[in-house]
């Protein structure tokens, strides 16, 4: 039998790779409220941009699935597993999905993005509530810190907007919540069926219920857009969705999840940057103080979650 010798040298290497992806990984994922705001300058609805988005990222998802199912030998899965990538794919991609592209509507990418981060901590108290898990003083420590932050931000967005801006920021929570159950609920089927077959398969069924919505809420003439949505609905598919998924799966593998959180937090950094550059969007002193508590608050609690 041959033995796989793993040097240092090889060790910091893929250690390096996999700073790298997770670097990518959270930049890429945090351009998707530019892209998304963007496309919305040019008319488009929230339901028809979702609905390029995944018809452009469906075929890579099925192109995925089909090569996990060969690798899997055949191993076929259980009807209960089946409801359940069905439930799921419904809830984490579609329902979160579809509430963060309306929620985008009246809130600022920044803020989008600033409450996104805190699925961490929707994940520990959904744990914490229904599964009986323990949360340690420093995570309670953490939690407070986040949310904290996040209504000091919060309160600075809706006094300028109003009922607007607090319908988007409900909507962009929705969204957070509903990422979180999926995640919750995923742990038990990811180590069955893999990691890479199981996120395909989700995929696949939020795609297909996206652009079921579609086709029983809106005109198919509605698809007809300028080039310009068009490209951004397919940058959003591969930069947004494809490519940054597969990069945070390969970053947790070669460094953690706790070293992969760290990085990730410059998510919501980047966005705000990105935001200022492209959308001509600004932050005051109190909503740059509330994010950078949120920001602290969850990187504290994945590290030590992760531990």
């Amino acid at each position: 039998m041959n033995t796989i010798v793993t040097t240092p040298t090889q060790k910091k290497r893929s250690a390096q790779i996999g700073m790298v992806l997770a670097l990518l990984a959270a930049l890429f994922f945090s351009i998707k409220a530019i892209f998304v705001k963007l496309a919305y300058q040019h008319g488009v609805d929230a339901i028809t941009l979702l609905t390029l988005r995944m018809a452009f990222a469906l075929p890579v998802f099925i192109a995925v699935a089909i090569i996990e199912q060969r690798k899997a030998g055949g191993q076929q899965i259980t009807r209960r597993q089946s409801m359940s990538i069905i439930g799921l794919g419904l809830m984490g991609y579609y329902l979160a999905s579809m509430l963060d592209f309306v929620g985008l509507q009246y809130i600022s990418a920044s803020m989008e993005r600033l409450i996104l981060f805190l699925f961490p901590t929707f994940t520990v108290l959904l744990s914490m509530l229904f599964l009986g898990r323990r949360v340690s003083l420093i995570e309670i420590g953490a939690l407070a810190l986040s949310y904290i932050g996040i209504a000091l931000a919060v309160q600075q967005e809706v006094s300028l907007d109003g009922e607007n801006s607090l319908l988007g920021i409900l909507m962009i929570f929705g969204s957070t919540l509903a990422y979180a159950i999926y995640l919750i609920g995923s742990g038990e089927l990811i180590p069955r069926i893999g990691s890479r077959r199981f996120m395909a398969l989700a995929m696949i069924v939020s795609c297909l219920a996206v652009m079921g919505q579609f086709i029983v809420s809106r005109d198919l003439a509605m698809l007809n857009q300028p080039v310009a949505v068009y490209a951004y609905g397919l940058a959003i598919a591969l930069f947004s969705t494809v490519l940054p998924a597969f990069m945070l799966a390969a970053a947790i593998h070669r460094i953690g999840a706790s070293h992969t959180a760290i990085i990730g937090g410059i998510g919501p950094v980047a966005t705000i940057v990105l935001a200022v550059l492209f959308l001509g969007e600004s932050m005051s002193g109190l909503q740059i103080g509330g994010a950078i508590l949120v920001i602290v608050g969850v990187l504290l609690l994945g590290i030590f979650r992760n531990r």
